[in-house]
């Protein structure tokens, strides 16, 4: 893949109070370079930027809830008129199941889901691109999840979410590149995030956040259009392909999941 941009002297992390961006944050660190911080944590946010800021560098950290798309926006831009982004990683995310005893997701949740996990990041990245282009390139990162390409009948909102925000960085990758613009999608399955550990049973092929934003490092360096990782959900990627469609089905709606 091409790695002939420079590197990125302005970064904005969204989620940089969670497990994935705050590592991602303090290994982006450095002199010379400002991290633009949003998090809904403001204690957390607290403690990433000081730790960003003791490596040298330039902090702009903003508490903030991403549901509220039209907040997120003006945000955007008035954080991009003093720091001019060149990388944006849409990280922030929320998850939710349909547990064995609900007959349904919460309609609730399932708003502030959508909101948070497609809404917000496609609407971020729009604006980025847009101020990005006359600068004659830049980098837009969206982090999703392996979930996009399984109709999780437990998660329904979230898998679709998230498979919404893939089509996205597909279509936008078309519309954008011949501006400059790289877009790319991360993928990763389990992470050993709060997230995560909010899930009951096993979780195959669980990665480290160390091992995860070392990854998402290097795809975002190489310029590669989807990384999804670990390897094994690349595997099994190719391999459901090939399954007929009704057994797809079956399997799908054997699966049973639970959260605390």
């Amino acid at each position: 893949m091409s790695t002939n941009q420079p590197e990125p002297k302005s970064i904005l992390i969204t989620g940089a109070t969670g497990g994935i961006g705050g590592e991602l944050a303090k290994r982006y660190a450095r002199p010379g370079r400002t991290l633009i911080l949003w998090g809904r944590d403001e204690e957390k946010l607290r403690k990433i930027s000081a730790v960003c800021g003791g490596r040298g560098a330039k902090i702009i950290s903003r508490q903030i809830d991403l549901a509220k798309g039209q907040d997120a926006l003006s945000a955007f831009y008035e954080d991009d008129a003093i720091a001019q982004c060149d990388m944006v990683i849409l990280g922030a995310g929320l998850s939710d199941i349909k547990t064995p005893k609900d007959l349904t997701e919460d309609p609730q949740k399932v708003l502030q889901l959508a909101l948070v996990n497609y809404t917000a990041p496609v609407t971020l990245a729009t604006a980025a691109a847009r101020r990005m282009i006359p600068r004659k390139g830049g980098r837009v990162v969206l982090i999703g999840s392996v979930s996009a390409y399984y109709e999780l009948p437990f998660s329904a909102a979230y898998s679709s979410s998230k498979a919404g925000l893939a089509s996205f960085a597909s279509a936008a990758r078309l519309g954008w590149e011949e501006e400059g613009i790289k877009v790319i999608h991360i993928a990763p399955g389990f992470v050993d995030t709060q997230m995560s550990q909010r899930l009951k049973g096993s979780l195959p092929f669980l990665v480290s956040v160390e091992n995860a934003a070392k990854r998402i490092m290097k795809a975002i360096h190489h310029n590669e259009e989807e990384c999804i990782f670990p390897w094994q959900f690349r595997i099994l990627r190719v391999a459901e392909r090939l399954v007929p469609q009704f057994l797809r089905k079956r399997i799908l709606k054997s699966i049973r999941a639970d959260q605390e």
